[in-house]
């Protein structure tokens, strides 16, 4: 049995609630987030916060290239957030290359530990039509590492199949739901707890909260 994993987080909903679940299972736990020049920069103090108070070993990467390469609303303050889906394609929030990037790093950063287990938030039920949210990419990359390191990498989804309303759940039974609800930082404005409200991020993550609250109060 693995005894250790690293948590790719974001300091939001749904990696905080994976760095829950990996502390459940684990018995050393290491946390890396990124700094992309992300518009939603004070993400990053929460993660620094969430996990000095679970004592979770935490690193930022610097992968600021990807400001350069990509601009997006995420990583452009000049470009406003699309507040609806286009039809013909991915919001303009998507970051080409995020992460295979993320997942990149992490990788090799858990192989200088010797950690085979990375755990990672993404989800297909509630992925905003981000392409490098999907099932299948994530398994073709988990091979693609696997094959680049000589390593056997174990890249763990557990919220993939389950929507906002279960995540929050999920935050519920493993005790975090307050932690989750109040620290995290999920909206695209930067803006802690229960965010802006006006954001895809914002709507989205208070959708499955009404949902989940309903339910649990019933």
């Amino acid at each position: 049995m693995e005894t250790k994993a690293v948590v790719c987080f974001s300091g939001g909903q749904d990696s905080t609630t994976c760095l829950l679940y990996a502390l459940k299972r684990y018995e050393k736990v290491y946390a890396v987030s990124f700094d992309y020049g992300q518009r939603h920069k004070a993400e990053l103090d929460c993660a620094r916060e969430i996990c000095a108070k679970l004592n979770v070993e935490h690193e930022t990467l610097d992968l600021s290239l990807l400001n350069q390469l990509a601009p997006n609303s995420l990583t452009r303050s000049d470009i406003e957030v699309d507040e609806v889906k286009p039809e013909d394609g991915p919001p303009n929030t998507f970051v080409d290359g995020r992460n295979m990037v993320f997942f990149t790093f992490v990788a090799i950063y858990a192989k200088q530990r010797g950690v085979r287990d990375i755990i990672t938030g993404v989800s297909q039920s509630d992925f905003s039509g981000y392409p490098d949210c999907r099932d299948v990419f994530i398994k073709s990359l988990n091979v693609s590492l696997n094959l680049a390191m000589e390593y056997t990498f174990n890249i763990i989804t557990p919220l993939m199949w389950i929507d906002k309303e279960e995540t929050w759940a999920m935050a519920d039974e493993l005790g975090g739901f307050d932690l989750v609800r109040n620290e995290t930082l999920t909206c695209y404005n930067g803006i802690k707890g229960d965010g802006c409200g006006n954001c895809p991020a914002c709507k989205l993550r208070k959708r499955g909260l009404v949902n989940y609250l309903k339910r649990r109060n019933k």
